[in-house]
């Protein structure tokens, strides 16, 4: 049967308090409409059609090409929100899911779950439901002998013993797709807020003795709607539990979960330890018996087996097996590490490459260059690529060494096998197996330090004098 699915998006949100539009506010990494469009997709629906608002072009821009739109001009209930949707699914036939663009918990197994119970008892409608301990707030589920739902009980509305009833209403549903449009024809706006509820097209397929059923998730934190900050934090802390168990299933350490944050696009290798303050986001990629952090941050880069990783932040970058990288060690857009390579204190690399073994052990800056293998770069190592209008490039052949505190001025290409001395300022390529050295000759002025001491104290004691 053919699924289809409709988004609500089209709130303000003005308890969120900011010019970001609501569903556009990220949960672990990504929009909370982009977590729920992605759930769709992996229930493999046919057709989504996403309910705008505020906001419309930002939503449009964010999800492009994944979704349908309608726009919802003015935003008079959840009821008006879906029959915006009639000119484009009113006349199929199949189901139709209706979602709140600000439930990014939601999982794909509880949707599937729901849609199966819809389809073995022939529903018109299923509520997805939740049982919560504290329901204050929240519409009723009001069940029948047989099980069935016979109506939703709005907070306001509920006797004393249906307020004790602890199933609530989540608010995502699942409906025969041409009854639902033709129970929406029936619905008003004769309420306090003069606004047009889905709630009421329940009733509606009720009084016309159809067949409703509601599932009752089996986690209620998946049930969570956002609506302001707190709501939105509770999000982040949930979905980031879901992550890391996820995580240590598979066959990761988590020594600290409480202070490891993981996106939900990150893919990690089994028998990979992540130590605490480890910040994993975009679509990185972690290999196998790896060792991140502590107080490590990788964004957008893929790092291969038995890499060490520590204090250090990587942004776009690659790094190869059995590499060791930090601590506090910047690798950015660009820098490609080789295997067996080290990357130590304080070192930073920039649209780099590092051939395999090669060594940057502390306080260099290697940009705009390609290293080969086993070269050694000295401490305080600079390549000079930039001169205020062009970056040039640095070339280092294989078994290479560079002393400390050597400025190679780009363009510059330093041979196989060459030797620059410490100090060095080179600013002409060292052909292969040649030494450079490129420094002013050392002067000594024997007892002149003294001159100078005695000088100045007298200069020193002139003034005190005067004063």
């Amino acid at each position: 049967m053919k699924l289809m699915a409709i988004v609500l998006a089209a709130g303000q949100g003005k308890r969120m308090k900011s010019k970001l539009y609501k569903v556009l506010h990220p949960v672990v990494g990504k929009p909370m409409v982009g977590h729920v469009v992605d759930t769709l997709k992996h229930i493999e629906v046919t057709k989504t059609l996403v309910i705008v608002g505020f906001g419309a072009e930002e939503v449009k821009g964010y999800l492009g090409d994944l979704a349908d739109y309608a726009l919802q001009e003015q935003q008079l209930g959840t009821g008006h929100a879906v029959l915006q949707a009639k000119e484009a699914l009113g006349e199929e036939e199949g189901m139709t899911v209706v979602i709140c663009g600000d439930t990014p918990l939601i999982s794909a197994a509880t949707l599937r779950s729901t849609i199966e119970l819809h389809q073995q008892s022939g529903a018109a409608a299923t509520i997805l439901t939740a049982k919560l301990d504290e329901p204050q707030g929240y519409g009723r589920i009001i069940r029948g002998e047989d099980g069935q739902v016979t109506r939703i009980v709005e907070q306001k509305d509920c006797n004393s013993e249906e307020a004790a009833v602890q199933e609530i209403n989540t608010g995502t549903y699942i409906f025969d797709n041409q009854k639902l449009f033709k129970a929406l024809a029936s619905v008003t706006n004769s309420n306090t807020q003069n606004e047009y509820y889905l709630t009421d097209v329940i009733g509606i397929l009720k009084s016309a003795s159809e067949v409703v059923q509601g599932y009752c998730m089996v986690d209620a934190a998946e049930s969570i709607g956002v609506n302001d900050r707190v709501a939105l934090a509770e999000a982040e802390r949930l979905f980031k539990e879901r992550i890391n168990r996820e995580h240590m299933l598979g066959g990761v350490t988590i020594i600290d979960p409480s202070n490891t944050y993981i996106e939900v696009g990150v893919t990690i290798g089994a028998d990979t330890v992540l130590l605490p303050g480890t910040i994993l986001r975009g679509n990185t990629i972690i290999g196998e018996a790896c060792t991140i952090g502590p107080q490590t941050e990788i964004i957008d880069s893929v790092v291969k087996d038995e890499v060490t990783i520590k204090q250090s932040v990587l942004q776009d970058a690659f790094v190869d097996n059995e590499a060791s990288v930090g601590p506090f060690a910047y690798l950015r857009p660009g820098a490609i590490i080789g295997k067996q390579v080290k990357i130590g204190d304080f070192v930073e690399i920039k649209n780099a490459t590092l051939g395999d073994g090669s060594k940057v052990s502390h306080l260099s800056y290697v940009g705009d260059a390609v290293v080969g293998t086993n070269v050694n770069i000295g401490c305080g190592a600079i390549t000079v690529n930039y001169d205020g209008f062009n970056k040039s490039l640095t070339e280092i052949g294989d078994d290479a060494f560079v002393g400390s505190n050597v400025n190679l001025i780009a363009p510059v290409k330093i041979g196989n096998g060459a030797y620059v001395v410490a100090g060095s300022t080179i600013t002409h390529a060292v052909p292969d197996g040649d030494l450079a050295i490129a420094r002013e000759r050392q002067t000594n002025k024997p007892g002149y330090a003294d001159k100078i001491k005695s000088r100045m104290k007298a200069k020193k004691a002139n003034k005190s004098s005067k004063e």
